[in-house]
């Protein structure tokens, strides 16, 4: 999910987390939590699986674009400090349960919240396209970024605290991941761009193409084609 091509070397330690992160969130979103929140946005399992690991990208993405500098930093250590300190991986169940009394602080538990910090007025639009690419409705990918946003938060939080890194730390690890982000964002678009390249040379050859066979068209009746395979069979016969 994360790429590692561009780690932040000085620290071993930004290598370690990012990689633990990652199997925090994993080791949590089991078979038995994913039927439980596809059975809540109106999505097969299938279609909530893949549509996290789209979600989990995109969010991760708008922390490293949020928080890479020392304010951004700096306002997301404060907070997982004060709301994500993992406490809520303990009882996810609960979390997501909405008839469950919540086991965690609502600051901690406000994933719309985060959504509208980290996303802003995008987060609809990201909603849409992330449910045109797995089938989920609008609602149902805006409701499951709403509940995993404080999962996110919360891993980190955990992270954070087994492994004790500071401000700087988190630096390291958001700038690299937003230069990691910047890339894949530039090759996509090359490869974007390439893939048009090519759709616009296969119109101009088929428009080409239409024009040849208007010139074959010898009897009017619009079918080069057949006046083209009459040609070659003259050809054929003089041999």
């Amino acid at each position: 999910m994360l790429t590692f091509a561009l780690l932040y070397r000085p620290n071993n330690k930004i290598i370690y987390f990012i990689m633990d992160l990652m199997k925090i969130i994993q080791s949590q979103l089991t078979d038995v939590v994913m039927d439980q929140i596809a059975g809540q946005i109106g999505g097969t399992r299938e279609q909530t699986t893949e549509a996290s690991s789209g979600v989990l990208n995109t969010l991760i993405g708008a922390l490293a674009k949020n928080a890479s500098n020392q304010d951004g930093a700096s306002s997301l250590f404060n907070a997982l400090e004060k709301d994500h300190d993992g406490s809520l991986l303990d009882n996810l169940s609960d979390y997501l349960d909405p008839r469950a009394p919540h086991p965690v602080s609502e600051r901690t538990a406000n994933g719309a919240g985060i959504l509208s910090h980290l996303l802003g007025d995008k987060a609809g639009m990201l909603a849409q396209l992330i449910g045109q690419q797995t089938g989920l409705n609008k609602e149902g990918a805006l409701g499951l970024m709403a509940k995993l946003a404080p999962v996110l938060l919360a891993a980190l939080g955990k992270k954070k605290n087994q492994s004790g890194f500071n401000i700087s730390d988190l630096m390291g690890f958001l700038n690299n991941e937003n230069q990691t982000m910047r890339q894949q964002q530039l090759e996509e678009q090359r490869r974007l761009e390439e893939e048009q390249r090519r759709i616009e040379a296969r119109r101009k050859q088929q428009s080409g193409m239409g024009n040849f066979m208007k010139l074959l068209d010898f009897d009017g009746d619009g079918s080069g084609f057949d006046d083209a395979m009459g040609m070659l069979g003259k050809l054929f016969r003089k041999k």
